[in-house]
């Protein structure tokens, strides 16, 4: 009886290459079918094994493979014309791309490899996927504008269907949040201003972690910031207006103690503006004791707090807050109401 087909491990293999699976299950063996000759044993290493076909090709370099238009794409303009948030999460999503993909030249990705990429290879994290794969279409944009590639396969794939969240604190809850922040340690009271500061401005934590004193403007009332999401390289200003809770806030921000060079409304121990790592981890370590502990019934992440500054402003008001450059994403993504009101005639 012959060998039992197994196609995942030969994902993504330059042509005339073949994976061997052996019965452990974990360790594969590559090998090369020259056209006329025997097989060459390439190793158990995917990465090196790719590289000696294309070394026996006398293509070594890995010019127009991923790894080298990643490279590529981060020396030209339009890298430095996404905003910081998108770069990082970008530079992530290389990661698991290239371990994959890295060493396959562009011209030979077809749309059902990158199918397989997003329903297969990567089916445990479907979101994930969708983006590494909007990485993967940058990049072959690059392939095709430097004429390696006439089409980018990309544009004949589904992505994965992605379920927006449902749920956001209510007020109760988050009131309660709140309060038991306050009688923790210096740092995590911080926190406790910044959720309030997002859940009473609905703006997003990269647009306010480096709020500065300045951007408070007490004469005109307002609170001004840029949007972090760019469309065509232009800054949108917002401006928050500060009354209600808001002014109470601002108040008690002012009155919190830093160092005299420093002109930032939120600040770590130091005096400085929490990096996004120090906040995401912080931030992670409050919702497991606020769980533990019965403050709160499930976690929540922080953008939620967008939410449900969305869900209230409806509620209260009675319309959608300009939050977002298409009010349709604002309506789908953030509003959370779990009752839809209407008017009787």
């Amino acid at each position: 009886m012959g060998r039992k087909r197994e196609r995942a491990s030969g994902f993504g293999l330059l042509p005339r290459m073949e994976a061997r699976p052996h019965a452990n299950g974990q360790t594969v063996t590559y090998r090369y079918h020259p056209v006329g000759g025997k097989p060459i044993n390439l190793g158990t290493d995917r990465h090196t094994a790719m590289q000696r076909v294309m070394d026996l090709l006398g293509t070594g370099s890995d010019a127009g493979t991923l790894t080298e238009l990643w490279r590529t794409y981060r020396e030209l303009p339009q890298w430095n014309e996404l905003a910081p948030a998108t770069q990082k999460d970008y530079d992530k999503s290389s990661k698991h791309l290239l371990r994959v993909m890295g060493a396959v030249p562009a011209g030979q990705i077809r749309p059902a490899d990158i199918a397989r990429y997003l329903r297969v290879e990567r089916a445990s994290a479907p979101v994930r996927a969708n983006r590494e794969v909007a990485l993967l279409s940058n990049l072959l944009n690059v392939a095709v504008e430097r004429g390696d590639i006439e089409v980018n396969p990309c544009r004949q794939v589904r992505r994965n269907k992605e379920v927006p969240r449902t749920e956001a604190p209510e007020p109760k809850e988050l009131r309660r949040f709140l309060e038991w922040l306050d009688t923790q340690s210096p740092q995590r009271r911080m926190l406790g201003l910044m959720a309030e500061f997002a859940s009473r401005a609905g703006s997003r934590r990269v647009e306010f972690l480096g709020l500065t004193l300045p951007q408070i403007d007490d004469e005109a009332g307002l609170i001004r910031l840029f949007r972090a999401k760019q469309h065509g390289g232009k800054r949108k200003a917002e401006a928050v207006m500060i009354d209600g809770g808001m002014q109470s806030l601002v108040e008690r921000l002012k009155a919190l103690p830093r160092p005299d060079t420093s002109l930032s409304v939120f600040t770590n121990r130091d005096g400085n503006p929490y990096t996004e790592e120090a906040f995401s981890t912080l931030w992670q370590r409050i919702m497991v004791k606020a769980e533990a502990t019965g403050v709160i019934e499930r976690r929540f992440t922080f953008h939620d707090l967008r939410a449900y500054y969305t869900t209230q402003h409806k509620e209260i008001l009675g319309e959608l807050p300009e939050i977002h450059a298409n009010k349709a994403t604002t309506a789908r993504v953030y509003d959370r109401s779990k009752v839809s009101k209407r008017r009787a005639i």
